[in-house]
């Protein structure tokens, strides 16, 4: 007996219904869920290590402290994507570059904040923020 229920379309439509319950949803969190728009900082350091992945980049930053301590830093910027469509690449921030970050610190008062911009040391400034997660706008950025 045939019946609907056992055509192949439907048994592979049955199929993919199963596993897609079987992958975990990674939802993507709001900006203030994790950053706060009143803390924002600057902070000028040495690029570490740049981590091009998603669902966001990282960029690595070694800040010398008044006292001469390192701290490294972890600004987490716009998916790749993002990036790329602003004209980035995953070389564009070499490591060992000496650069300022721009950005929000995190809530939990760790080393790590949400970038909004880098400078380079020729005075380009490359936007790193996510778009459309409640950060504060860039200088010319609409919401």
């Amino acid at each position: 007996m045939n019946t609907k229920f056992s055509t192949p379309l439907f048994r592979a439509a049955l199929a993919g219904f199963w596993l897609a319950l079987t992958v975990p949803a990674s939802a993507h969190h709001a900006f203030s869920t994790e950053f706060d728009a009143k803390q924002p900082i600057t902070l000028k350091g040495t690029i570490s290590r740049v981590e091009w992945i998603n669902p966001h980049a990282f960029i690595h930053l070694d800040v010398k402290g008044a006292d001469g301590t390192v701290v490294e830093w972890m600004i987490e910027a716009g998916s790749p994507n993002t990036l790329v469509r602003r004209g980035m690449t995953r070389d564009s921030i070499p490591t060992g570059t000496e650069v300022v970050v721009f950005g929000y610190r995190h809530r939990n008062g760790s080393n790590a904040a949400n970038g909004r911009d880098v400078t380079l040391p020729d005075g380009r400034r490359l936007f790193i923020t996510s778009p459309g997660t409640g950060a504060p706008a860039t200088e010319g950025e609409t919401k």
